[in-house]
């Protein structure tokens, strides 16, 4: 089976955070470096997960970030500046197909 042209070159970023504000200025920071095309902020996130050897039931926000995948490390450094969080969840997930002319919007819109 012959390899799609972009196969493999894009990944999206998933990235919670304790407010929009945390997230706006983590999406306006990857956009304005052009390390990602676009940022989705999504709210109304309830997230359950064991810190610290507790419990926690805490509300975030989600973060979906389109990048290249040669940038995640660089992606990864940027919001390590930015995030609140000691551990901040940063788990890419790799885009496998994709409209032909999205996909090469990302590759225009961010850093080659």
């Amino acid at each position: 089976m012959a390899k799609k042209r972009n196969q493999g070159q894009y990944v999206v970023i998933l990235v919670t955070v304790t407010s929009e504000d945390e997230g706006l200025r983590i999406a306006r920071a990857l956009v304005d470096s052009r390390l990602a095309a676009c940022v989705n902020i999504i709210s109304g996130l309830r997230s359950i997960y064991r810190w610290k050897g507790k419990i926690w039931d805490e509300g975030e926000l989600l973060l979906l970030i389109k990048t290249r995948t040669t940038l995640f490390e660089q992606v990864e450094g940027k919001i390590k500046e930015i995030h609140s969080y000691e551990v901040p969840e940063i788990v890419a997930v790799p885009i496998i197909r994709g409209s032909e002319t999205y996909l090469n919007w990302l590759r225009k819109s961010t850093l080659s």
